[in-house]
């Protein structure tokens, strides 16, 4: 099985998208994740320049509409904009949390049905807000539709259920399962991400995702998947503490990006592989 580390683009501070991927190169990732530019011809030079650099991209898909229908229409230009840069796979948010199964379920099956007729890889994302903001609007999708792709995300749930899952595994399980893209941010029973994973006292947070990590790893090398990418996405500020009237971050998120990206290969590849 091959492991490909990406870095989210998102909280980036260079002033082009040039800088932006060649100091993703440079820090030894082998990708970014990153919305598909609105414009041809922004999509066309972007190609251009992930094929220039080397890099991998998966692009990320934000289902807009306050309905179903509005959304599975932003999902059928959103998902053919993202299939011109010939993305790894397409990371999906769509639903609402508040809509009924059945509202969710149309639009997850309406990406699927798009993603399949362009010959799409795509996940669904672990996510709060969405259709799969919880653990248990989750089961009754996969009930549902048990073909279902994950992105793992469990920072959103431990926030969500005010815990880390340690009496939901039955339900963690599941998505391990059928998770095939991770985005790798730690969070805790308080915040969808804790200040800095490499601080003492984020450790039991920090460890609970190492597991779920590991797992994933392993059960897609049991499954003889051919490719498994990671994703380094601590985000920036309001995801980043600030400290108080001068907005300023209490960490530096690339440097916590890059952490991530290393500790993943250290602590969990090399015990699996």
């Amino acid at each position: 099985m091959e492991i490909k580390y990406l870095c989210t683009i998102w909280g980036m501070n260079q002033p082009t998208i040039e800088e932006k991927l060649k100091l993703i190169k440079q820090a030894g990732f082998d990708g970014v994740e990153m919305k598909a530019p609105e414009g041809k011809g922004e999509r066309i030079r972007l190609k251009n320049l992930i094929n220039k650099t080397g890099l991998y991209i998966i692009t990320q898909v934000r289902a807009e509409g306050r309905s179903s229908l509005e959304q599975i229409e932003s999902l059928n230009t959103a998902l053919l904009n993202a299939a011109e840069l010939e993305p790894l796979l397409v990371n999906i948010h769509c639903g609402k949390d508040y809509w009924t199964l059945e509202e969710n379920l149309q639009v997850i099956s309406a990406a699927q049905n798009i993603s399949k007729n362009l010959e799409l890889e795509i996940t669904h994302e672990i996510h709060r807000a969405r259709a799969t903001f919880c653990t248990t609007s989750t089961m009754e999708i996969i009930k549902s539709l048990p073909e279902i792709k994950f992105t793992a995300d469990f920072s959103h749930w431990c926030c969500v259920h005010n815990s880390l899952l340690h009496d939901q595994e039955y339900i963690v399980n599941h998505v391990i399962e059928r998770t095939y893209y991770i985005h790798a941010r730690v969070g805790n029973a308080i915040t969808p991400q804790i200040t800095d994973p490499r601080a003492p006292e984020c450790a039991k947070a920090v460890d609970a995702h190492i597991m779920w990590w590991k797992r994933i790893v392993e059960h897609n090398k049991n499954k003889k998947t051919e490719l498994l990418p990671i994703c380094s996405e601590f985000g920036p500020p309001e995801y980043m503490t600030t400290l108080p009237f001068t907005n300023e971050p209490i960490a530096d998120q690339w440097e916590i990006n890059c952490y991530i990206k290393d500790m993943f290969k250290e602590q969990i590849v090399s015990t699996v592989q």
